[in-house]
């Protein structure tokens, strides 16, 4: 990846890994806009991003994403949070294309980090990609989620193992791979005793090997 030129960062992780945020760590060490699954999930409902509504953008100006951005306002590490648990765990064909148009018009708009399930998938053939996947050790993403959430251990490790099912079941019933197939990226990170602005900065200096 040349991050002098037009390029697009997408990171995969594992519930309890770290990978959100350091997703937004990395976005804005590089100065550039960060996007998360929960976002464009907000963006379909609140603004009808439907396949139909995104392709009439599409015809009346080849930069719709821009052009939207503009309109409602996103700014640079805009993101919402949202509990895993709650996501909607059948997604329709029709909304999996909504996603991916709205992906392709972020990356083909502007560079960017994007953390999301699909968009390492998605944006696959984009000339200038960096895919990132980010893991953590059960024990380590058990003691993360009970953290974040105040929830007990055993509360933690069945939303973990739910939110894991649930990601798995979405990417094979739309790429017929598996999320955790590391052939579909160029880098694997273990967090496991590492900081959020360490590993972000160990994709900074991967990148500056390249």
């Amino acid at each position: 990846m040349n991050k002098n030129e037009k390029f697009v960062i997408t990171i995969n992780r594992e519930l309890g890994s770290g990978g959100r945020t350091i997703g937004r760590i990395l976005a804005e060490k590089l100065g550039v806009p960060f996007y998360d699954k929960a976002l464009i999930k907000t963006l379909e409902e609140k603004y009808n991003l439907s396949t139909e509504e995104i392709e009439r953008k599409k015809a009346r100006s080849r930069h719709w994403w821009s052009d939207f951005e503009r309109v409602v306002g996103l700014g640079y590490g805009m993101s919402v949070n949202v509990d895993p648990s709650r996501v909607e765990t059948v997604t329709t064909s029709q909304l999996f294309q909504a996603e991916k148009e709205i992906l392709e018009g972020i990356a083909q708009d502007k560079s960017c980090v994007i953390a999301g399930r699909l968009a390492f998938f998605v944006l696959k053939s984009h000339p200038n990609h960096l895919s990132v996947l980010i893991q953590s050790s059960m024990e380590s993403r058990i003691a993360r989620v009970m953290r974040k959430k105040n929830i007990s251990q055993e509360e933690a490790s069945k939303l973990i193992d739910k939110v894991d099912k649930m990601r798995e079941k979405y990417v094979k019933n739309f790429s017929n791979t598996s999320r955790y197939d590391t052939r579909n990226y160029d880098l694997v990170i273990r967090t496991d005793g590492k900081t959020e602005e360490e590993v972000a900065n160990h994709i900074l200096n991967f990148i500056g090997e390249r």
